[in-house]
């Protein structure tokens, strides 16, 4: 048992010294990583410690193996933390982070969306529904709400920008259902959605940005007043 404690260890350090040179640049993105036996050498360590701190890190996504070539950086900083981080963010951040993935959007879809992009907005539009106190409705609503929202990320053309709206749907689904339960926490009103949808028709980008950025800058405008200086989630009304 001690003896594996401390092998855990020592990939842990070595993981962590691997992580420090991808964070500082010694390793670049994109670079080859040294071999397994140069690794072993600098680091002090053995091979096998080696090898199972590069298995950590290509799970964690810093770096990628290309066979028959190499071990690679990937990328600076690991993707499943960024994404812990995310989650223990504030309804205020989640708000914050919606905000400007729905301004941009909005803008690339007024340039790039083509025909059929346009069209699905529109019934994703006509398929929401008035607000309704039942909660299975309210459900609904939600559903068809971030339909209409991913519509236009999915027209943008940018397929990392619809693709990190598309992880963020989960937020904006607690968020989106805080601000309906919550009477202080305004919900734009369809009219508002529509605006959205008639900019980009008119290949307009930055009335279509403009009109995203009304959907939630009531939400944020009450938020700031509720809590100004934590940011637990508001009681239901």
């Amino acid at each position: 048992m001690l003896a594996a404690e401390q092998k855990r260890s020592l990939v842990d350090l070595a993981v962590n010294a691997m992580a420090q040179h991808i964070a500082e640049g010694t390793w670049p993105v994109g670079s080859r990583i040294p071999t397994e036996p140069a690794l072993a050498e600098t680091l002090g360590i053995s091979r096998n410690t080696v090898r199972e701190a590069v298995r950590v890190l290509l799970y964690a996504g810093l770096l990628e193996v290309r066979q028959g070539d190499g071990t690679y950086v990937r990328a600076l900083t690991s993707p499943a933390e960024a994404m812990r981080v995310i989650s223990r963010a504030s309804l205020r951040e989640h708000l914050e982070a919606r905000a400007l993935l729905e301004v941009a959007t909005a803008r690339l879809a007024a340039e790039r969306c083509s025909d059929a992009d346009l069209a699905a907005m529109e019934t994703a539009l006509s398929a929401r529904m008035p607000v309704r106190s039942h909660e299975d409705l309210l459900e609904s609503f939600i559903d068809l709400d971030l339909a209409f929202h991913l519509s236009i990320a999915r027209a943008c053309g940018n397929v990392a920008l619809a693709e990190l709206y598309q992880y963020f749907s989960q937020s904006v689904r607690r968020s989106l259902r805080v601000s309906l339960l919550d009477c202080s926490l305004p919900e734009p009103d369809h009219a508002a959605h529509a605006a959205i949808v008639e900019a980009i028709r008119a290949r307009d980008p930055e009335a279509a940005a403009k009109a995203a950025a009304a959907i939630t800058a009531p939400m944020l405008e009450a938020l700031s007043g509720l809590l100004p200086t934590q940011d637990p989630l508001p009681k239901e009304c």
